[in-house]
Parts: C-alpha cells; structure tokens; sequence
C-alpha cells in the first residue's frame, strides 16, 4: 500500500503553509533588525502578522485538523472532511483494518422472487464494514460499505411487510454510519433511528407501503462522502401480485469515486471532498470498481433478463444503455405502475433506480454503459453474454475485420 500520497496531501494542504509562513516571518525578522530601528522593526513585524493572519482567515483556518481544512460547505452538518485524528487512528490501525481481495457485489447475487402470498415480518441484519481493497489495478481505497461489498446486499421485501431491520458498526470501523431507505416512510428513511457508533447497533422497524426498486444509503453527515466511500445499495418491494417470472436477474449499481490522485494513480487514495463538491469525480464505475462486471452475467438466446439498475450518485444522472439491445419493457424511476417499451437509452437519477426488461435473441457479448461515453474510460462499462446459435434472420454480416483496423 503506497501511503505517501495521504500523508503529503495532509502535509502541504496546511502544515506547510503554516511552516512557510513562520520560515519569512524569522526571515523577515532577522533581516529588520540589521537595517531598521526597533520600532521600525516591531511596525514590519506587525505589518506581516497582520497579513498572515487576513490571508488565513480569508482562506479559512484549520481549526478542526481536518483535510481539506480550507473546505467551505452550507449543508446540515460538517463537510466531506477527514479528521487528522480519525487519520492517525487509520495508520496506527492499518494492519488491523479489513483487507478485501474483491470488493464488487457480484451482479447474479440477489434473492430469489418471493413466493409466499400473505404479509409477514421480515428481519434483517446489515453491517456497516469499512475495509481497503481495489477501486483499479494497484488502485488502493478505503471503502465505507454495507456488507464488505458495494453495492450493498440486495433487499427484497413484499408489499405490505413490515421489516425489522438491524444495523450494526464493529468496533474496527473509525466512523458513526447509519440507513436511510428510500421505500421507508418515515423521519430520515431510517436514518433517524439508525445512527451507531462503532461498537453499537440499532433496529429500525418499518412497512413497506408502496412497490418500487429503491435505493437505500447510508445518511451520517457528510451524507454525500460516505456515499462517494460506497455506502449504498437497493432494496426492492414487489407488488401484492409479485413480479412476472424471468429467466434471469442482475444487479448492478453506478457509482462514482472521488480521488487526490488522477485516474489511474497507483498505490493508497484519499477521498477528495473538493472534486466531490465540484462533481468531478475520478472513477464512475459499475459494482464499485473498474472492471467489475465482466463475464458474471451469462443468458442463452430465447432467455428473458430483468436488470435491476441503481445510481449511487452522487453528482451524476446515469443514461444506462446495452449496446446492441433495446429494452422491451423499461419501468422509468423503478415505479412498476408504468413501463415504457422499446427503449433504447434511459435515464437513473442520481439516488434513484430502474428496471430494463428483455429477451436476448443474438449470441455475442453486449456491452452496458453509462451513454455520456466519456464515463467508459473511467470505468462505468460491463458485458452481458448471450450464447446460443446465429439467428440471420435477425443479425447478420460479415464480421472480420481489417489488419488496419484496432478494436474498439
């Protein structure tokens, strides 16, 4: 793990300041008193503290210790800051932190449709799990998940159930964590009964009053930095009548990831809170990493696929597209009182979801992205496998290609 980064960023964001300043101010001193008279003297030096300390203020003072420390932020609660203690506490704590060698939920991980008929309660337990793994190829993160995965797991509750839900933070997590669900009715989605502390847990009971797949997060301010750490998931209610029956389902969530280091720098990144706010994220990625979606998702021809698709935002609108496909049925903001058909492209709010329905009927390998396209380079790309026989009547062409011509 290269930690180096961290610690410089910390260094030159503030301390260094703080040392220039009194390098020029003992500088300026010495230099005073060989061509200046005493009150001279005590007028420069009044002069240049006095512009040291406007400079400061005018920039913000770093009275918390915390990185960015010159961050300004209007919202409920603190900004997306890194606290120098919760740092000393991470490196002091390295070894003992959570190493995960896989950190993207895999997309056929989901419960399977409910089958039972009559309302019940429905208990579940989450936990809050911070942990380091790869965002990229020798691309180190601390994550904040639910589960030691991102998404978090996928929750399926019937329409009409009451849910007991529990979440708990280990006492190896350094931060307050909390739910907040989208299906719930109620003061913060959860989050106001939900707030723990590591080494704590709460239960929050709630029903589940209208179907939709809807997104859950966690709500701790800074609500948006521990979201941009990977803190949220998708819970699905299903109508009384439950959902038509598929052949498959899949599971995936977009999210973005706000680095120090520029796309593709290797070795241990913090969190940037300052590219969060300007929403300039580094990786926009599919399942919480680059290249997480790969060869999981495999369907025959003549199969039907139902997508559960989410967005983690948390700055950017999703326009989820399969290349080569067009969706017979899409359920536009996951509402199942509606469904769109013969879709092409379709738009997941940032904290919101969808569901694309569709039946393969050409083998090959199909590729989902994000259309603003320049996403793919930051990683919000996957495949979809569809095997089986050639079917001419509805593709067909010559597929070889040109010694001059480089894949795409």
């Amino acid at each position: 793990m290269e930690v180096i980064p961290l610690i410089q960023y910390f260094f030159f964001d503030w301390i260094a300041w703080f040392l220039a300043i009194l390098a020029l101010g003992i500088i300026l001193f010495i230099s005073a008193r060989r061509v200046c008279s005493t009150r001279m003297e005590l007028f420069l030096l009044g002069l240049f503290a006095a512009s040291a300390i406007f400079w400061l203020v005018s920039v913000g003072v770093p009275s918390t210790l915390a990185y960015p420390w010159n961050l300004k932020t209007y919202g409920p609660g603190s900004g997306p800051e890194l606290p120098i203690k919760n740092a000393l506490y991470f490196f002091k704590n390295f070894e003992k932190t959570i190493q995960k060698d896989e950190i993207s939920r895999d997309p056929r991980d989901l419960p399977k449709p409910i089958e039972r008929d009559e309302a019940s309660v429905v208990k579940i337990e989450m936990e809050a799990l911070e942990v380091i793994s790869n965002i990229a190829p020798d691309v180190t993160f601390n994550y904040w998940t639910f589960g030691g995965q991102v998404p978090g797991p996928f929750l399926r509750v019937r329409e009409g159930n009451t849910v007991e839900l529990t979440l708990k933070n280990p006492e190896t997590n350094i931060h307050q964590h909390s739910i907040d669900l989208h299906a719930v009715t109620g003061p913060g989605g959860g989050h106001a009964v939900t707030r723990v502390n590591p080494g704590e847990s709460k239960t929050l009971n709630f029903k589940a009053l209208k179907p939709g797949l809807f997104v859950y997060h966690c709500a701790t301010p800074n609500v948006a930095n521990h979201m941009a750490h990977g803190m949220y998931g998708l819970i699905l209610v299903e109508p009384e009548e439950g959902l038509a029956p598929v052949d498959h389902e899949f599971y995936v969530m977009q999210g973005e990831f706000y680095t120090v280091g520029k796309l593709g720098r290797k070795g241990l990144q913090l969190s940037d809170g300052q590219a969060m706010l300007d929403g300039n994220p580094t990786y926009v990625v599919f399942n919480g990493k680059t290249g997480s979606l790969t060869d999981q998702m495999q369907v025959n021809v003549g199969e039907s696929v139902r997508l559960f698709v989410g967005n983690g935002g948390i700055n950017l609108v999703s326009s989820f597209h399969l290349i080569g496909e067009i969706f017979d049925r899409v359920y536009p903001e996951a509402a199942l009182n509606v469904a769109h058909e013969g879709v092409q492209t379709t738009l997941v709010p940032a904290g919101g979801a969808t569901i694309a329905e569709f039946t393969a009927e050409v083998p090959g390998t199909y590729i989902l992205v994000d259309h603003a396209l320049a996403r793919l380079d930051r990683g919000a790309w996957g495949t979809l496998i569809v095997n089986g026989e050639e079917n001419p009547e509805i593709f067909h062409g010559d597929s070889s290609v040109s010694e001059h011509t480089h894949d795409l």
